[in-house]
Parts: C-alpha cells; structure tokens; sequence
C-alpha cells in the first residue's frame, strides 16, 4: 500500500530567539512494517515534557543527534496494520504514550502494536488523549512506587493535584481507599474536591507541612519537595513519591531500606496499565480530567494555557474532530 499524502506536525521553530511550537508540513510515515499500526492521529495532550521541550531538546539533540518534536501522547483510529499485527485491526480506536523522541502532534503516527491499548468506549477521543502521560504518571506512582494498594484506609496527599496528573492522581487514590489531602489554588479548589478530595489546602494560604498531620504517601507533582521538607509527616512505613529524580544521597539510602522513604517515578509505556485506566474510565469509576482542547493551529496558544498554571486538568490538541 502507500502511504497517506504529506501531513501536518508540529514542530519546533526559532522565531525571535526563541522556540515556539508551530504547524509545519512533514513528511508522512511509511507503510506500516512488522508489527507496527498507522494511527490517524486525532489528538494529543500537552504534558509538562512538551512545555520543558527546548531546553531539553536542544540538550537531546546535542547529545544524540536527533530532534525531539512536541507530542509524547495520543488518540486515534488505526488506518493500516503491519503483517505481524495481531491484536488491532483497521477502524479500532486506540491510545498510546511515544518514546523520548515524540512526535505525536501529526496527522499520522506509526505505533508499535505491544506499546497501545484501545481507547474507552465511553469517550471521545479528544478526551482519551488526556489520559496515557498523565494517566500513567499517577498509576504507577500511587500503585506501583507508593504500594497504595497494599496500604488499607491510607492517607494521601497529592501536592500540585489540580493539573493532569494531580487531577487523576486524586481519583486513583480515592479508588483505592485512601483519605485525600490535596494541594491546590483557591480558584481550582473546587475541582479538586469535586474528583474526590476529602481536604483542600490553599498552597497560597497555609504550608500543608506545618499542619501537625502524618500521611503514608505523599506524591509530590512538581517534583519540587525535598525529602528533608517531608520526613517528619511521613508515617513510620510512609513514602514520597516525586515525577523529578532524586539526588544520589537519597538513592542511596532509599537502597538501603526494605521500603524506601523516597522514590520517584519513571513513567513506563504499559499497554496494560492503559487498558485498566480504559476500564476505570468506561465502568465510570474515573473522570478523564479534561480543561480544554485546542485546534492544531491554535498550538502555541495551547502551550500557552498549559504553562499559566490555572489547570483543572489536560489541555489536547486536536487534529482531526470529525474521528471524536
């Protein structure tokens, strides 16, 4: 077969000095080969990892040679299938998390069967591009590193729970059984409680250190806690999840213990952990915490909105409307 015509991406461009997300055109994949499936993109979300991209891209791309382009998440239909595919067929909607290397702001994208899932039933896919970044981040955060399914009637607190990952970090651990204190803005209070919050905290008005409580998981969004700040409200077995990478010193210690006291979380492409969220989300457990979705061409504008730190939730991109 061939491949689909040229296609749009977004890319980034030097304009005054800076790098700034724009449309540009691009060259279309190939057939799909192996076990690959072409995806007709029809949204992608913007994720911290796009918003930190050009200081980070200008470092990858010194180190490695290659160009990393905005776009780590995605939602689409599958258009072509690889010969060795055996788990999608052509028409099947399906989300996916890319590699380092992104790319997933273009009309089409190929994807390795063993690295989507398929998307919920219950959504459009605007709505399931929000999920697999942020979705996974606070998955395998709260599940995997925290242990919270192994903690009974545990106590959480999510700092930084308005944005994406805080917004389903929330839910998963009110899923799990937990009491959640969440860290949020006055403005954004509400939606936090409305996901399932049992206590607010204005991060303007009150250090939620200082509050004389103890909790058994603490998940630092920001990732701008050191474990110095939170040792003394940690539980006995109690943990601090990061998204950041903790120092060596504290690696080392962490190391030392049966059950580390810190640790941060390196999010994984997992094709089941995908699949579970999908089910949470159509048996109506989990709300896909979306704030707005952008045209393509409203890009930088979407960028924009993500860093303004007004969040209640995920920002998309979307490509084609008409696949929702």
């Amino acid at each position: 077969m061939s491949g689909p015509a040229p296609s749009r991406a977004v890319r980034l461009v030097r304009e005054g000095g800076a790098l700034v997300p724009r449309v540009v055109a691009a060259a279309a994949p190939p057939p799909p080969a192996g076990d690959q499936l072409l995806v007709r993109v029809a949204a992608s979300s913007i994720n911290g990892t796009d918003l930190g991209l050009a200081r980070a891209g200008r470092v990858a791309h010194a180190v490695t040679g290659r160009r990393i382009a905005p776009g780590f998440d995605l939602a689409g239909e599958v258009v072509a299938c690889g010969p060795a595919v055996t788990g999608f067929s052509v028409g099947d909607r399906v989300m996916t998390l890319l590699g380092h290397g992104g790319g997933a702001q273009a009309d089409h994208v190929l994807v390795r069967q063993g690295r989507a899932a398929r998307a919920p039933r219950s959504t459009g896919l605007s709505e399931a591009a929000a999920i697999p970044l942020a979705g996974l981040t606070a998955l395998q955060a709260l599940h995997g590193r925290a242990a919270l399914p192994a903690r009974p009637a545990a106590r959480v607190l999510v700092v930084g729970a308005a944005g994406g990952i805080g917004s389903f970090a929330v839910q998963l651990a009110r899923l799990a059984g937990a009491h959640v204190t969440a860290v949020a803005d006055a403005p954004r209070a509400e939606h936090v409680r409305a996901l399932g919050a049992d206590v607010v905290v204005d991060r303007h008005e009150q250090d939620v250190l200082a509050r004389g409580e103890r909790w058994d998981v603490v998940l630092d969004v920001p990732g701008a806690l050191r474990f110095a700040q939170v040792r003394p409200v940690l539980t006995a077995d109690g943990v601090l999840v990061s998204t950041r990478p903790v120092s060596v010193d504290v690696l080392r210690d962490a190391a030392s213990r049966r059950t580390p006291r810190t640790t941060a979380v390196a999010t994984r492409r997992s094709p089941v952990d995908l699949a579970h969220l999908a089910d949470l989300v159509d048996t109506g457990r989990l709300r896909v915490p979306l704030d707005r979705a952008y045209p393509l061409e409203e890009v930088a504008g979407a960028h924009a909105h993500a860093r303004s730190g007004r969040l209640r939730g995920k920002v998309v991109v979307v490509l084609a409307d008409e696949l929702r």
